[in-house]
């Protein structure tokens, strides 16, 4: 009896074909952000990772109002920021973090004008925290073709990318071009973050690029098995937040993004604990 309860609990909400939907797309957008995320945390990536996040969101509205796919208008609106931090920048008064912080914070508030406008269609303000129970087989292809080209790269780029994380200065002397490994992980954050904002909102899609990689880095200290880890919280803490969704009748967005911060308290607490054991043991044994 106890084991029908439980299975009837597991399986209640997959029972419709938008929720199985949901689920396949969290697990395709949990193995690309988790390995994905790895290097945004090696390479000091976040804060550029949340800025291009914001950066595309009035790209977004204006594709969605226009009618055209979201991801032509997305990709858009990360070149004209792009265009715009580089001629910040070049202001001898105004610093490069400084034009990243003004143009994004001036694209985010001008998306979100334009998506919370009184006379926008309805919808368009789940640009911002996504609807993953939304997601269509069109969304399913182009996460599963994003997955599929993102693990390959970074499998390709395996050496590159360490090559360059560890000793950029003496990377062009080993044969390899810091400046273009740069451009190439850019361009498949970019990329995954075109097509998971679609499922998880723009405020909230950074939470499974960074969040488990930064779980996992807490708890391994080699970079493929951090990978692996990270990658698995991901997919993990998207189908707990679908179940959390589900039960408490929450936004689905919301809650990945808040198991994805409770698993990362969990492991920092984790990680916590031996320390602080051998901490009481080393003086208990202090004469």
């Amino acid at each position: 009896m106890i084991a029908t309860t439980v299975w009837h609990a597991l399986a209640d909400p997959w029972s419709q074909g938008i929720d199985r939907r949901a689920l396949l797309e969290v697990v395709l957008l949990g193995l690309t952000g988790g390995a994905l995320g790895c290097w945004i945390i090696f390479y000091n990536l976040s804060y550029s990772t949340e800025s291009l996040a914001h950066a595309l969101l009035p790209g977004l509205v204006l594709a969605a109002l226009a009618g055209i796919p979201l991801i032509v208008g997305g990709a858009l609106g990360l070149i004209v920021a792009a265009i715009a931090i580089a001629a910040a920048a070049r202001v001898p008064a105004v610093g490069r973090d400084t034009a990243v912080a003004v143009v994004v914070t001036g694209f985010l508030g001008l998306g979100a004008l334009l998506a919370l406008s009184p006379d926008t269609p309805a919808g368009l303000g789940e640009l911002l925290f996504g609807d993953v129970l939304g997601v269509s087989n069109a969304d399913l292809a182009l996460a599963a073709g994003l997955a599929g080209v993102t693990l390959l790269a970074l499998r390709v780029l395996h050496g590159r990318l360490l090559l360059v994380g560890f000793d950029r200065i003496n990377a062009r002397a080993l044969g390899v071009n810091a400046g273009a490994t740069d451009l190439m992980l850019l361009v498949l954050i970019s990329a995954a973050l075109l097509v998971a904002v679609q499922g998880l909102g723009n405020l909230l899609v950074v939470a499974v690029l960074v969040g488990p990689a930064a779980c996992a880095r807490a708890i391994t200290t080699r970079m493929s098995t951090m990978m692996v880890t990270a990658a698995a919280i991901a997919t993990a803490s998207g189908i707990g937040g679908l179940y959390l969704s589900y039960y408490a009748r929450t936004a689905a967005g919301a809650s990945i993004a808040l198991t994805i911060c409770a698993v990362y308290a969990l492991a920092l607490l984790t990680q916590s604990i031996p320390r602080t054991t051998r901490g009481a043991r080393r003086r208990a044994l202090r004469p």
